[in-house]
């Protein structure tokens, strides 16, 4: 990819100048749904790993905590975290409304808009359903936009409210999924500099017919340009002629939730398969590493909870070993000091 390109996508993620609290807010709308750390980050806030000038777990959990975050089922049905004033934003790219209720949920729905908040225990109690019959329910619910799980801090235990009770002036219809996907995909244009649809479709988890048609008419008004098999803000392509590339020396694993990875899934998925071939031992990628602004490799073995099995660190750049030691400390930063047992396949 274009230096200018990678340079540019670097700072606006902030990889190079870390991001301020406004500047981490601002990154933070523009890359919603925001997730925790894959795996091993379950009860924990969203992060952006390696982007904050501070701690932004603890900065994330405040936000939690006053309802600045507030959490719900986006792409792909996956949990997510927005800021609440985009409540109506995301229910126009995500909501699937119920259409033919089952008894079980209709019961679940009344018990809830009639007495609710309830926790999962207390419905248990009170519909003698077993609670992995509930929990799916709740689930639908929840993609429907019907009932709210008021998570704001890390407890298990936690209310299910009715959507209107929390969100009173919220309108779900306010605007349309084509609407929606157009202020999105300029969000994601700006952070991601250069993109193509295939990318959009699998960080949105939309039909990419819906997405080539909202970037059609967002090219129509001359706001995105065709670019490289891709597209670019106007703006940017401007920008980019008398642009001049930062110098770049990091390495960064990232794990699966995060933005860059989740955008180039698809991208990156085939290049562990290359970089993996023929290891004999669980090699599954637990973070990948973007090395100076670019994805380079992987650290692989298998997720546990607790430290993961650490395998080996399998890297492309043709100067992988003189890096070693700046590969390995990066891995162990993120898997809490674990060494992991082999570098390029050869035991450490």
């Amino acid at each position: 990819m274009d230096k200018k390109i990678i340079s540019l996508r670097m700072e606006r993620q902030c990889f190079i100048d870390k991001a301020n609290e406004e500047e981490y807010i601002e990154l933070y709308r523009d890359t919603q749904p925001g997730q925790n750390v894959y795996w091993n980050g379950f009860g924990q806030p969203p992060t952006l790993s390696f982007r904050a000038d501070f701690d932004d777990i603890e900065f994330n959990e405040e936000r939690q905590r006053k309802r600045e975050l507030v959490k719900g089922r986006f792409a792909g049905g996956n949990l997510g975290w927005i800021v609440p004033e985009e409540m109506e934003l995301f229910a126009a790219l995500y909501r699937k409304p119920l259409v033919n209720p089952t008894w079980e949920q209709e019961q679940i729905l009344h018990l809830i808009e009639k007495a609710g908040p309830f926790t999962i225990q207390q419905l248990k109690e009170e519909t003698g359903m077993l609670v992995k019959q509930i929990t799916p329910i709740l689930h639908r619910l929840q993609e429907a936009f019907l009932i709210y799980e008021d998570q704001y801090d890390g407890e298990w235990d936690r209310g299910w409210y009715r959507f209107e009770e929390m969100f009173p002036v919220v309108k779900l219809d306010r605007y349309t999924r084509l609407e929606a996907l157009k202020v999105v995909l300029q969000r994601f244009a700006y952070r991601m500099v250069w993109f193509d649809t295939v990318m959009a479709k699998s960080f949105y988890k939309i039909p990419e017919k819906e997405i080539k048609l909202a970037v059609a008419e967002l090219v129509e008004a001359g706001l995105l340009m065709s670019e490289n098999a891709g597209y670019m803000l106007e703006s940017d392509v401007e920008l980019l002629k008398n642009y001049e590339p930062v110098e770049m020396h990091f390495v960064y694993p990232i794990h699966r939730n995060d933005i860059l990875h989740k955008a180039q899934e698809h991208i990156l998925k085939e290049k562990a398969k290359i970089w993996t071939e023929g290891l004999d031992y669980d090699h599954e990628p637990l973070q990948y590493l973007l090395i100076d602004g670019e994805f380079h490799g992987a650290s692989v073995g298998h997720f546990r909870n607790g430290p993961y099995d650490l395998n080996d660190i399998v890297c492309d750049l043709p100067d992988a070993e003189s890096r070693r030691e700046e590969i390995i400390e990066a891995i162990k930063s993120v898997n809490y000091g674990k060494m992991p047992e082999r570098f390029m396949g050869k035991k450490i």
